[in-house]
């Protein structure tokens, strides 16, 4: 017998009892406040989050916060006579100048600020991580405590999605952080009452 044949005959003989799944898959994670959860775990990930009531406020504030800045796009309707940057194109490449966009995200998870947005709401999926800036408008009613209810809320997962939880970062580069390294270098959360 070859060392490499006893190898395997000793691992099938300590191979250990199978043990049943459990039944229940998803725990409640009971937060007093979700959406200050949320606030604190994109806090974290050098991430604001503003609370506005309404498309009226969310337009002052956003005409505040990018006064002056060129190339600016947006996939929501409300907010298309601030955009200066037509996300009608062809080719994604041309999207590269993109200074701030402001997009519509689907909803939010509290234990770690993760973000989701699908190709529902995104022309090109190229675009949160090629702008510069990025914001996401999420409907303030439509934070989950945790990724098992986040799951639970993704019933229809047939297209592109993916979570986002602040900008890009890395700190593989001699052990320093730098935000923006592959992506956005700032993210803002705007959750609105109604819009």
């Amino acid at each position: 017998m070859s060392a490499r044949e006893k190898i395997l005959q000793q691992i099938k003989a300590n191979k250990p009892d199978a043990t049943q799944l459990p039944e229940r898959f998803t725990f409640n994670s009971n937060f007093s406040d979700p959406q200050a959860k949320f606030t604190e775990s994109l806090a974290a990930v050098y991430t604001e989050v503003i609370v506005v009531s309404g498309t009226d406020e969310l337009k002052y504030k956003i005409g505040e916060m990018y006064d002056g800045v060129v190339n600016r796009a947006t996939t929501i309707p409300e907010l298309s006579d601030w955009a200066d940057f037509s996300l009608n194109v062809s080719d994604p490449h041309e999207l590269e100048t993109i200074e701030v966009a402001i997009l519509q995200a689907e909803f939010g998870v509290a234990e770690n600020g993760a973000i989701w947005i699908s190709d529902k709401y995104l022309p090109h999926r190229v675009l949160p991580f090629i702008t510069q800036n990025l914001a996401f408008v999420i409907p303030r009613k439509s934070i989950v405590d945790n990724m098992h209810d986040a799951y639970k809320v993704l019933t229809d997962t047939t297209g592109w999605g993916c979570f986002i939880s602040g900008p890009s970062k890395t700190a593989d580069i001699e052990q320093s952080l730098v935000i923006g390294a592959h992506g956005a270098r700032s993210l803002v959360v705007f959750l609105v009452d109604s819009i």
